[in-house]
């Protein structure tokens, strides 16, 4: 069974930074898509970022050249870099193995994890 934890969140200022790692346990990922869904106050998840095995990466416009995300198979990681954060950013982040970053839209039969908060003041 999958299981999904995902420290780093935070309280952050308009502007700065925030590094979210995310080590899915149960099995190996390293030939799976990975990624990230944010859920924000009173709205849906929405897909954030992925990136496949080979390395190639797909981004939501809202974050397109101020998110990156990347993967480290040997420790079974994907993080979330997130640079020039703006307070619509805040929300809940979830890290993703499953049909959301493979499709890059949000679906429910997923397994999700307690996800961490960010939270961007202005």
């Amino acid at each position: 069974q999958v299981q999904l934890d995902e420290p780093g969140g935070g309280l952050v200022q308009a502007g700065g930074s925030l590094r979210l790692p995310c080590a899915p346990s149960g099995r190996t990922f390293s030939r799976d898509v990975m990624g990230w869904v944010r859920q924000p106050p009173g709205k849906e998840r929405e897909f954030v970022a992925r990136i496949t095995a080979g390395g190639g990466t797909r981004y939501a416009d809202s974050v397109k050249g101020r998110f990156t995300i990347s993967r480290d198979n040997a420790k079974n990681t994907v993080y979330l870099q997130m640079n020039s954060l703006k307070p619509e950013d805040t929300a809940v982040y979830y890290c993703n193995v499953g049909q959301s970053v493979i499709f890059a839209t949000v679906t429910s039969g997923d397994s999700w994890g307690q996800g961490t908060q960010v939270t961007v003041s202005s």
